[in-house]
């Protein structure tokens, strides 16, 4: 009788231990384990980062961290850089599956920007590689086996937007711009297009730069393009504004000042892309164009306007002039405009 108590004992012990050990299966793998309020968080996990570093990432997002960090050696999860969601109530379980296997992406924009130093730091703040490290890749010979020099890096990014993971490099971010820099020109017929006015890839975004620093109107544009166009086909100068403005702001007396109204000093700056001084394109582009302003270029309007002034009644606009004197009386009107505002500079 007392033996048979004893077993019953032992029976009972052992079911309790067995229960509780079941429960704690239980609670480590399928239980929630998410302490904040929302319906989700996003967790981004850097390159190289180790366990124990990932561990105090997410510990301020759990219950409990320790019961995460047992499942998590025992499903042998290896920490994954990247950008994952966790939803409001997950297990352990579906934490580690989550980050085993839903590495989100992002949506990576960029548009108006008007040097590298512009172009790094706007990516930089929306995936994990760092202003520096895109710098640095601006340096390498990627470029010039494409047929990018310095002065045009920048027209291999085409504005738009595209999908990346997160934790893209800055050298894997580059092969996939230039792969939409290639798709982006054997669309619409863009490359016939520029063949046919004689114009390279690299020459139509060098124009196309040009054209939308003189107009964000985009009705304008194609009108805009075909002046220039004019000029270049008749060896005319460019003479156009934004590009002076370009070569006066590479000066250190200009930096960090806003050129409002192209004076006759500017006129005078010797550097090639002064277009008043020197006939042709300049070497490089002078900002990032918008792909209504490549276009404009590709289908550029065409008339005999040679001269266009902004238009003070329509601002944001233009007036367009076939000959000198005409020309003439529009940008007297828009000088008498700058005039009228006290801009003077």
């Amino acid at each position: 009788m007392y033996i048979r108590k004893i077993l019953i004992l032992i029976a009972g012990i052992g079911l309790v231990l067995m229960g509780s050990f079941a429960f704690y299966i239980y609670k480590v793998m399928f239980m929630s384990n998410t302490s904040f309020e929302t319906d989700y968080v996003h967790i981004y996990i850097k390159s190289e980062t180790t366990l124990n570093q990932f561990l105090n990432q997410v510990d301020p997002y759990l219950l409990n961290t320790d019961d995460f960090n047992v499942l998590a050696k025992r499903k042998k999860y290896n920490v994954r850089p990247g950008k994952y969601r966790i939803n409001k109530g997950m297990s352990n379980n579906d934490i580690i599956n989550s980050l085993r296997s839903k590495n989100i992406t992002v949506n990576i924009t960029y548009n108006n920007i008007k040097d590298l130093n512009d172009l790094a730091g706007k990516i930089s703040s929306q995936i994990e590689a760092d202003s520096i490290s895109f710098l640095n890749t601006f340096k390498t010979g990627f470029f010039r086996e494409k047929g990018f020099d310095e002065r045009n890096i920048l027209s291999m990014y085409v504005p738009n937007s595209y999908n990346f993971f997160w934790n893209t490099s800055a050298e894997k971010f580059n092969e996939r711009m230039f792969e939409e820099y290639t798709k982006f020109w054997q669309k619409n017929n863009r490359v016939e297009k520029a063949n046919k006015i004689g114009l390279s890839k690299i020459e139509v975004m060098i124009l196309a730069s040009i054209v939308y620093e003189e107009s964000k109107q985009n009705i304008d544009l194609r009108k805009i393009a075909g002046v220039y166009i004019n000029r270049l086909n008749d060896n005319w100068k460019l003479g156009a504004d934004p590009t002076v403005k370009f070569a006066a702001y590479q000066l250190d007396e200009y930096k960090n000042t806003v050129i409002r109204r192209v004076l006759n000093k500017h006129l005078k700056i010797d550097s090639p892309y002064n277009t008043y001084k020197y006939h042709g394109l300049p070497p490089g582009i002078i900002s990032m164009p918008s792909i209504q302003a490549i276009d404009a270029v590709l289908n550029y309007e065409k008339h005999n306007y040679y001269f266009f002034a902004a238009n003070p009644s329509k601002p944001g606009y233009h007036s367009f002039a076939k000959s000198l004197s005409e020309h003439k009386r529009n940008a007297r009107k828009f000088h008498k405009y700058l005039n009228s505002k006290g801009i003077k500079k």
